[in-house]
């Protein structure tokens, strides 16, 4: 690979969307983690179908949406919204991102971060992270006002560096992220954390990695 710039996706590949719910686990309960991936899944939901209808309300908007119907189904007091919703601001990181891209720009890519969350949220997660001096951007969503996986949005790298596509590494651990930024022309690769199978979504990356270790050995 001829790459110039590592993008990554931040949700489910940088950071940790779980942690937010683990967090609160005891107060919660054993349900706190099918809590979780149904609060993450329909708030991907949410995205896609105000992308479809051309109703867009920014990230956190829909995060809170997606919450309230989580905490419903779910019978989850309430009073718990807020403290949910500001643990999502603050994010863990996997355990390897630290080190991951410190030793990419030791190389001298051009990194960023690709994502639906707005320029506030992704700020505070990089900054709560101590990771501010590594990425040289944040692009959002909100810049281009549609959800991923709509091109607009993986445009966005391709014309503030004045690269080729085939320039960009793009990571993501979802597999419909990978599709849109591999059908886009960027070399997706796949973050597979929990030994998933990939959608058939008329593309399959030539590079599947465990945690972000293995790219070092990739790029």
């Amino acid at each position: 690979m001829n790459i110039k710039s590592v993008v990554f996706d931040a949700y489910g590949t940088l950071f940790d969307v779980n942690s937010a719910a683990e967090k609160c686990k005891d107060k919660i309960g054993d349900k706190w983690e099918g809590f979780a991936n149904f609060w993450r899944t329909t708030q991907l939901e949410y995205t896609w179908l105000r992308s479809l209808m051309k109703r867009h309300k920014d990230f956190w908007t829909v995060t809170e949406d997606s919450l309230d119907k989580s905490m419903k189904i779910f019978n989850i007091d309430i009073a718990m919204k807020n403290e949910l919703l500001n643990l999502y601001k603050t994010l863990s990181p996997y355990p390897e991102v630290k080190e991951v891209l410190n030793n990419l720009k030791k190389r001298n890519y051009k990194l960023s971060i690709l994502s639906n969350g707005t320029p506030a949220l992704l700020n505070e997660l990089v900054k709560s992270n101590d990771l501010e001096n590594i990425f040289d951007d944040l692009f959002s969503i909100e810049e281009v006002g549609i959800y991923k996986p709509d091109s607009k949005v993986y445009d966005m790298p391709i014309k503030k560096y004045q690269i080729k596509i085939e320039e960009v590494a793009f990571l993501s651990a979802n597999t419909w992220d990978v599709s849109g930024g591999g059908n886009y022309g960027y070399n997706s690769i796949w973050v597979n954390r929990n030994r998933a199978i990939f959608d058939n979504l008329d593309y399959k990356p030539k590079n599947e990695v465990s945690d972000l270790t293995q790219l070092l050995d990739i790029i």
